[in-house]
């Protein structure tokens, strides 16, 4: 297979060893499609990757390199920097422990420091669990806290992102009860932005068109069903008007996703998490990719967890991963495209 030289490369982490990062990684790495795009890298575990190697069956050989430039990056040998060295006889991986949450925590602060020196052009991450990091004394609840700390970043959004639907999050992991009271017009002026910027410099869209859901039934009904259309929603939308944005809403949240889904608009802003996962994972369940926008690095993974109840019994899907490793390639051509070193 003739490959090109000016391919991307990824770095991967492994997620939670207990989980079914490990596998999904393998079979994902076993996808030739995967090394026509780009140059993946693994940051994991050498004894974990061995055995997921042995659960999925697959023909790969586990390839040790010091840095990044050394990678052979071919089909079928899988380059990995061995961050962790965990017990091969798997004896800790029966359960979270403080030896799991650092090793998963490590492989993120890797990629992080591997990204932040153009050491990789990407990153993509496996899902872990907050347990285990707990257990470890992390004092970060996920990857996106973490990521925006160790890249100084101070404003930054989750986005969900399939082929068909695009969610943006102006709220993110709060009771549904806090959400009126987090919602503002600066942090919604800033998710439009921040989704604005994204569409143009990672997903090439020149001109990208964005709808915003409203918070209440009929986007408030003249705030007849509640006043954060009025009082939040709107003068964000005004403001972003004003800064050249093509914007529309707030628009009633039972009927944009479906004018997003047939091409009206590139992206959604919504108010809370699952006023936006809801209808993307309807469409989107096995190849929903989650990214990171304003992050100073390339940052993708999957759109699920470590899923246990799965784990080490190779059945598990490697979908979502594949379109994660292949979204953080396709926005490292166009990030390089549209802002050339």
């Amino acid at each position: 297979m003739a490959l090109s030289s000016t391919r991307p490369t990824i770095g991967i982490t492994m997620g939670d060893p207990l989980g079914i990062g490990p596998e999904i990684l393998i079979k994902a790495l076993d996808n030739p499609d995967i090394y026509s795009i780009c140059r993946p890298i693994v940051l994991g575990d050498a004894g974990v990757l061995s055995r997921a190697v042995a659960l999925v069956g697959a023909s790969i050989e586990l390839n040790p390199v010091s840095l990044p430039k050394n990678g052979l990056y071919s089909y079928k040998t899988i380059d990995f920097l061995k961050v962790s060295d965990l017990q091969p006889d798997g004896s800790l991986l029966s359960r979270p422990t403080p030896e799991t949450g650092a090793a998963m925590e490590k492989y993120i602060l890797t990629g992080i420091d591997l990204a932040m020196t153009n050491q990789i052009n990407g990153l993509v991450t496996c899902p872990i669990t907050k347990t285990a990091m707990k257990l470890a004394g992390s004092k970060f609840h996920g990857h996106t806290e973490l990521l925006a700390h160790h890249t100084q970043t101070r404003n930054y959004a989750m986005m969900l992102s399939g082929d068909t639907l695009k969610v943006v999050l102006s709220t993110i992991h709060i009771p549904l009860s806090q959400v009126p009271d987090q919602l503002s017009v600066q942090n919604i002026l800033q998710t439009i932005e921040l989704t604005h910027t994204g569409l143009k410099d990672r997903f090439d869209i020149k001109s990208p068109c964005i709808g915003v859901a409203g918070l209440n039934p009929h986007a408030g009904e003249e705030q007849m069903f509640g006043p954060e259309e009025t009082a939040v929603i709107s003068p964000a939308i005004s403001l972003a008007k004003d800064k050249g944005i093509n914007v529309t809403g707030p628009l009633p949240p039972d009927t944009v996703f479906y004018q997003a889904a047939n091409q009206r608009f590139d992206a959604v802003v919504c108010m809370y998490h699952d006023q936006g996962l809801i209808p993307f994972k309807l469409i989107h369940f096995k190849d929903g990719v989650n990214t990171t926008l304003g992050l100073p690095i390339i940052r993708t993974s999957v759109d699920h967890g470590t899923a246990y109840d799965i784990a080490w019994q190779g059945i598990a899907d490697s979908l979502s991963l594949e379109q994660a490793i292949k979204m953080a390639a396709f926005q490292a051509v166009n990030t390089q495209r549209n802002h050339p070193l």
